[in-house]
């Protein structure tokens, strides 16, 4: 599916977003179409916000942690000129992503996630001054806790998010640029993915089929699950599941074989067919 055909695609479903009742740049951000118009701390099994990564202080080349070097952590893959690494850090995840000797990264973890950020940066061949974006899916903390820090040591990047989240990020050394549905990013197009957050958002590229989605889905096995399923977003820690539900139909209207979460294993094949049954089962 090329960037027109995306477009347009995103733009009906777009119309059926607001029919269900959602409330849903500079440098390489152009925005390619306007097409659509209280957070908690922690979250089952998880750390609360101010607390450290686990292992951030102590990974190998990969980004595995060193003290559990047998779970299914960092995982590199490639589509056309994009690669991406996981960075796990035990209970979520952010990612970077790399085109033509450039990064971006997906959100930053808890705080102490510098560390492991820069052994994924470093996986991919890349430094901090590679780093050319930072975007966050959503505002809650386990996602933004080390923004400062990861700002601090990439002297080039241009930061990210959503306006509903913007306000409740807290950024000390750059502002946050907003981005809205269509803008594009180092080539991947931004959607809006409303429900867990009002200004939760996931960015997609089309030509090698990759779509990274913060929270708006959760791989299986974050929530009793298998590794390798999806999962929809997590009540609990949800604003409006009536949008999350919608964010997934909206999904499902996309083509994409890899999916990357903020919790759970990566889907590496199918995952715009799992997100599409999951959708008929709402």
């Amino acid at each position: 599916m090329d960037r027109r055909q995306f477009l347009a695609r995103v733009g009906r479903s777009g119309v059926a977003v607001g029919l269900f009742g959602v409330a849903a740049c500079s440098g390489d951000s152009a925005p390619a179409s306007a097409l659509l118009s209280g957070a908690p701390t922690s979250r089952p099994g998880t750390l609360p916000a101010t607390t450290e990564a686990p292992g951030a202080t102590a990974l190998d080349t990969t980004g595995t942690t060193a003290a559990d070097t047998s779970a299914t952590t960092t995982t590199a893959g490639s589509g056309e000129d994009l690669a991406w690494e996981r960075v796990d850090l035990g209970f979520v995840s952010a990612y970077v992503l790399r085109r033509s000797g450039r990064a971006m990264v997906v959100d930053t973890g808890v705080s102490g996630s510098e560390e492991a950020i820069a052994a994924g940066l470093a996986a991919l061949d890349l430094a901090w001054h590679d780093v050319e974006h930072i975007v966050l899916t959503h505002q809650h903390p386990d996602h933004v806790g080390s923004l400062d820090a990861v700002v601090n040591q990439s002297p080039n990047a241009t930061l990210w998010a959503a306006e509903p989240d913007i306000g409740n990020i807290t950024s000390r050394y750059r502002p946050l640029a907003p981005v809205a549905d269509g803008d594009e990013i180092l080539g991947l197009v931004v959607i809006e993915t409303p429900g867990h957050t009002a200004g939760s958002i996931s960015v997609l590229d089309t030509e090698a089929g990759v779509l990274v989605v913060g929270d708006a889905l959760n791989g299986g096995d974050a929530t009793g699950g298998e590794a390798g399923t999806v999962a929809g977003a997590n009540p609990q820690f949800s604003d409006d599941m009536v949008a999350a539900a919608d964010t997934v139909r909206k999904l499902a209207g996309l083509e994409f074989e890899t999916v990357l979460f903020g919790h759970g294993t990566p889907v590496l094949g199918g995952a715009s067919a799992q997100v599409v049954a999951l959708a008929a089962g709402l």
